[in-house]
């Protein structure tokens, strides 16, 4: 390997064609976050008001696979922050170290650099139901009552 243009490493192909190879944080991004979404037990990345922004982005077409997401590219290494919503059940500690994994396969074998870390932020955590039907039903009779009235009936 040569280094030239400012200390940036030129490589040789295998067909005998020198150049340089830049990643860009989009592109190494966008790995890091499909390999942290495919884990069984993500919900979401991003934290609440990056959920509630990229649900808005969508809805008017956009989207924004790198949303909870932030890398740092260097010559040779790669760090990645990951922000993200578990769902309810799976052991917190034991899913972050599986994204870190399937994070790092995915950078190390996608990009080409080494990963010489991936923090993991668990935000939230998402609990399913609470969306439902029933559970609209019942913030909806709330609405009517006044501030501090129990939706229980009460004991006489």
């Amino acid at each position: 390997m040569d280094e030239r243009n400012g200390g940036s490493p030129v490589r040789q192909s295998v067909d005998g064609v020198a150049g340089r190879t830049v990643i860009g944080d989009p592109a190494a991004v966008k790995i890091a976050a499909i390999a942290a979404r495919s884990v069984p037990g993500v919900h979401a990345l991003g934290a609440g008001t990056g959920r509630a922004l990229g649900a808005i982005r969508d809805a008017v077409g956009g989207n924004d696979l790198g949303q909870g997401v932030r890398v740092e590219v260097g010559q040779s290494q790669v760090a990645v922050d990951i922000s993200l919503v578990a769902d309810y059940g799976y052991p917190l500690n034991r899913l972050a170290d599986s994204v870190r994994t399937a994070v790092c396969q995915a950078v190390e074998e996608l990009v080409g650099l080494d990963v010489i870390e991936v923090n993991v932020e668990i935000a939230d955590v998402h609990i399913p139901g609470l969306n439902d039907t029933r559970s609209n039903e019942i913030r909806s009779v709330d609405k009517g009552r006044s501030p501090g009235a129990s939706a229980r009936t009460p004991i006489e």
